[in-house]
């Protein structure tokens, strides 16, 4: 934007510099502070879209991005300033992602920098100069530049800006997908696939779901609905309670839970990590339904509390079956001896799955995360079919699709189980293709428009 011949910097680039700063100085989940961040800038309809794809799309392309600086910076890229670091991604997004004159990109940025505190024109310089040698060549050419020299993963790691190591998880899960070599212009097109904006989901918990206007109907599921503009809290499902905003593929491992048959008659249903209460809303509105008991358990006492609310608002004045939440350690059992007929067990995981809806998350894991997460999942998954019924049912539910967080936790655990069963879980979402070879369900972003959901499903003998 100008104004008598200067630049002047609009909220859009602001709000988006501040999430930046924000995410990387104090640690923020970025799908968590960009509503409070739109509405203290006052970012409506094209303004607050022009922030979030500049926002989010700096954030997924970092990676990127980096490597695209680092060839024409004058100083080594890991020396830079980190608040200049993040002026400078912005503006090569602009440059080589958006539809942002080079001049508009170039100007802004600098602009950007002295609105900050960055007054030194040195430093602005700096910037300047690096953004200007940026837009002399289109993204296709600093695409064959950062790959130059690099081969299969480290080539897809770094045109699409993932960590290497992501990579090869990613690309070991989709050859077990498969049963098969994946090419390396499949193995781009899957990890590309987490840097696509996702349109924002709801689950209806009325049967049958009444869509509102602004909303279509999803894929697969017919409680799904994504949100065609705007934010989903503005949905007037979401408003009285009728819906709650969850991914299609969260929704469809709960579906299958419920659709495993178990012999009548079933009492009480247990969710084992239920912050922050998506899976458990739907599980306890079908309990309601069926007079059957409901416990949720939430280690951390804020995300209990997210639970709790979430339940709440659906419990009927007049039922007299109201979910129990736990605040506590589900390795620990705190529900004491009681059996279960059926178990949600969405184990902590690295998230490897929700790239698309969680853009900083694959810069702040590491494979020591994996290993952790590995050691939790198995604990809690033995302590989830000890406490199964006989013909009962549990549902393991990552949404990673690292095999280290998915198949292999499965089948440690159950070297020491004798009587509990892996069921084909593709049995259960009859209408959703390419799943795998089972029986254990792998959803992706690329092949069902859902977060990289796994789901195995166990019954106890």
């Amino acid at each position: 934007m100008q104004r008598n011949g200067e630049v002047v910097i609009d909220d859009a680039r602001r709000a988006a510099l501040g999430l930046l700063t924000a995410v990387r100085r104090d640690d923020v989940y970025a799908n968590l502070q960009w509503p409070a961040v739109l509405e203290r800038y006052g970012l409506t309809g094209r303004d607050a879209a022009f922030a979030t794809d500049l926002a989010y799309g700096t954030l997924r392309w970092s990676g990127f991005y980096d490597l695209v600086a680092a060839e024409v910076s004058s100083r080594p890229w890991t020396d830079v300033d980190p608040d200049i670091v993040d002026i400078v991604r912005l503006g090569v997004h602009q440059l080589l992602s958006m539809r942002v004159p080079d001049h508009a990109a170039v100007d802004s940025s600098c602009q950007l920098a002295r609105a900050v505190g960055i007054t030194d024109e040195g430093r602005v310089g700096f910037i300047n100069g690096l953004l200007r040698a940026v837009a002399r060549r289109d993204r296709s050419h600093w695409e064959e530049v950062v790959g130059t020299g690099k081969q299969a993963d480290e080539l897809a790691a770094a045109v699409t800006s993932h960590p290497r190591w992501v990579t090869e998880a990613l690309h070991q899960a989709l050859a077990l997908h498969t049963q098969g070599e994946i090419s390396d212009e499949a193995l781009c097109a899957a990890l590309l696939a987490n840097n696509e904006p996702s349109r924002p989901t709801v689950a209806f918990l009325d049967d049958p779901p009444v869509l509102d206007a602004g909303l279509t109907p999803g894929r697969w599921s017919r409680r799904a609905a994504t949100v065609d503009a705007g934010l989903p809290a503005k949905v007037q499902a979401v408003r009285e309670g009728r819906a709650i905003v969850q991914d299609e593929g969260s929704q469809l491992v709960v579906e299958a839970l419920l659709a495993v048959p178990v012999s009548p008659p079933e009492s009480a249903w247990l969710d084992m990590c239920a912050g922050p209460g998506g899976k458990a809303a739907v599980l306890a509105s079908h309990a309601r339904t069926q007079s059957v008991d409901f416990v949720a358990v939430e280690l951390h006492a804020h995300r209990a509390a997210l639970v709790e609310s979430l339940l709440a608002a659906g419990v009927p004045e007049d039922s007299d079956v109201a979910p129990h939440i736990l605040t506590a350690d589900a390795c620990d059992r705190p529900w004491g001896s009681q059996f279960f007929d059926r178990i949600l067990l969405d184990a902590p995981c690295t998230g490897l799955g929700a790239l698309r809806r969680r853009p900083e998350s694959r810069w702040r894991r590491n494979r020591d995360n994996v290993i952790e997460l590995a050691a939790l999942q198995r604990r809690l998954l033995a302590t989830g079919l000890s406490s199964v019924r006989s013909g009962g049912v549990l549902a393991y539910v990552t949404c990673s699709p690292h095999i280290a967080e998915t198949i292999d936790v499965v089948e440690e655990v159950l070297l020491h189980i004798d009587d509990v069963q892996i069921l084909d879980a593709r049995e259960f979402l009859p209408n959703v293709p390419d799943l795998g070879p089972g029986p254990h369900v792998q959803l992706w972003p690329h092949l069902h428009g859902t977060d990289a959901m796994h789901l195995t499903l166990m019954r106890r003998n």
